[in-house]
């Protein structure tokens, strides 16, 4: 696996070499792939425990984003991909899942940039994530980055349709080292989600949470989340740590709120829940 701390400090040493909205910009083709290998149980239950997935079980939805992450990164820290990876913003996930995974289950995985689109504040990388389990297509991730930076007829006004609000179900206390101990499960340790003075450096005055932590607790928190097997997640506000958090759900979605603001939203569609033995439920399959 690549080493997601020696992308993190190369992404450091590149950004300023690179300049956000240059005319003529293209993405390099380069894929980043990693063989089939077994998922290492310790780090998968460490995350169950930090999401609140349960254990045993299939392979949470969004854990082969985590496995695919360092390759991500790789990707955008090289010297030919077009956009400074330092503030760049995590804006959109949706994830696809062919088939129930299981954590026994090697999973080959590519990684790579499909298109650059112009965006009212910038401009927005679409990163794809691919899993396959003997050669079969069983995963799959798109999810945006932008990059902000002046255009040239500045930045349009955004969507101002009200959000519904959906009922709440339950209130979150997340504490002030909630990002360290993400970071330690999920090996993304990026600066702004550790401590205060890190988070300063590029402009947040606290720490703010993992959007892939609001992600995939929502889902842990979801009636029979295991056969949910499509989710679309807009991330429209960071959440500063510590915080208190509501979690609203309907039939249609999901959102993370917090004071005067809402801070994800998402949508999801099920599959039929695989059936379990007690025996397949020890070891985790169906």
């Amino acid at each position: 696996m690549p080493n997601l701390n020696a992308a993190l400090v190369r992404g450091a040493v590149t950004s300023p070499f690179k300049r956000a909205g240059r005319p003529g910009a293209a993405l390099p083709a380069d894929r980043a792939a990693l063989p089939a290998a077994p998922i290492a149980p310790a780090p998968l239950a460490a995350y169950r425990r930090i999401c609140g997935f349960a254990e045993p079980g299939p392979l949470p939805l969004t854990y082969p984003h985590v496995l695919g992450f360092p390759l991500a990164m790789r990707l955008m820290t090289a010297r030919k991909f077009p956009l400074p990876v330092v503030g760049l913003v995590h804006t959109w996930i949706e994830i696809t899942r062919h088939r129930v995974l299981h954590p026994t289950d090697p999973l080959e995985l590519t990684v790579y940039a499909r298109e650059l689109t112009p965006h009212r504040r910038g401009t927005e990388v679409t990163v794809v994530t691919e899993a396959r389990r003997a050669g079969e297509p069983v995963w799959e991730s798109r999810s945006g980055y932008l990059s902000r930076h002046a255009t040239r007829t500045g930045p349009a006004p955004g969507d101002t349709t009200p959000l519904p609000e959906l009922p709440a179900v339950a209130e979150w206390r997340l504490p002030g080292d909630l990002g360290r101990r993400y970071g330690a499960a999920s090996g993304d340790r990026n600066p702004i989600h550790l401590y205060p003075l890190t988070a300063r450096l590029f402009g947040f005055p606290r720490p703010i949470a993992h959007g892939m932590w609001t992600v995939a607790r929502c889902l842990a928190e979801a009636p029979r989340p295991d056969e949910i097997s499509w989710v679309r997640a807009d991330f429209r506000a960071p959440v500063p740590l510590p915080a208190t958090v509501t979690y609203a759900a309907d039939a249609t979605g999901f959102q993370l709120r917090g004071t005067g603001r809402v801070h994800l939203t998402g949508r999801t569609r099920r599959a039929p829940g695989p059936r379990m033995d007690p025996a397949a439920a020890r070891d985790g399959r169906s």
